[in-house]
């Protein structure tokens, strides 16, 4: 399975000119003919435009839309970073990830569960309450999304059962080493492969972000990695190696799950 990760750099609260640049760069990944695109976090529209819901797609459906037709034009599965979602029936937004299958069939969605308070996004958007794993080309995979990162305990659930673990983010560049570190470690912990897609820093940026999107084994070899500019990163994962790194290392069995 090959994966390609568009590290975008966003402008904030332009989706215009993020919606045409994610189109540029899905194009150009295009000619790598991979199984997957990863986006990252808020690509739409940056993190985050206030008021934001002026910028929130209603019910996702701009964002569904353009998802869907590009993976069935293209035949490619798409893990779609994450958007701001105005749910119409409540007025409540989320932070939400769409998934999508070759045929551009919507297969799973994702409301990021943990909210960066620090960010104030606990003010302005929902938190969600469930994990989310799904299947691409037969392959187990999980979702989470930026901060979600800091918390092992919830990773460990999303991770049980998966192969692979996609990771949209908009990481400032201020903890860059944090996410380094952190996205690395993921994948020896849980002994699965790590995709994570921060988003592109740009210089005149007043609080720019890390780059350094990474796709990692599950020995948490380097598979491929961004520098800190818009970059496009692709991999082939080899699936052979989950069971020889699980069985030389079995933390899965070796773990007390009772303490």
């Amino acid at each position: 399975m090959k994966i390609s990760i568009l590290q975008m750099h966003t402008i904030l609260g332009q989706p215009e000119k993020n919606t045409a640049a994610f189109l540029r760069m899905a194009e150009q990944a295009m000619q790598e003919k991979p199984d997957i695109l990863l986006l990252p976090e808020m690509w739409n529209i940056g993190f985050f435009p206030r008021p934001v819901e002026d910028y929130a797609d209603k019910n996702g459906e701009n964002t569904r839309a353009l998802l869907s037709e590009f993976a069935r034009k293209n035949q490619v599965n798409i893990v779609g970073g994450s958007i701001a979602r105005l749910e119409s029936s409540t007025g409540k937004i989320y932070n939400t990830c769409y998934i999508f299958d070759r045929q551009g069939q919507e297969i799973a969605a994702y409301d990021k569960v943990h909210l960066f308070s620090p960010g104030k996004e606990n003010q302005v958007f929902e938190a969600g309450r469930n994990i989310c794993t799904f299947t691409l080309d037969g392959r187990k995979c999980g979702v989470a999304i930026c901060y979600d990162l800091r918390f092992g305990n919830y990773l460990s659930r999303v991770a049980e059962d998966v192969e692979i673990l996609f990771l949209p983010a908009a990481w400032p560049k201020l903890r860059q080493k944090h996410w380094d570190i952190l996205t690395q470690a993921r994948a020896i912990e849980y002994q699965v492969f790590v995709a994570a897609c921060n988003g592109g820093a740009e210089t005149n940026d007043k609080h720019p972000l890390g780059g350094h999107s990474g796709i990692f084994d599950p020995c948490g070899g380097v598979l491929a990695k961004a520098g800190e500019g818009e970059d496009i990163i692709s991999a082939k994962v080899d699936f052979g190696l989950l069971p020889e790194a699980r069985e030389k290392i079995p933390v899965r069995i070796d773990k007390k799950v009772s303490l």
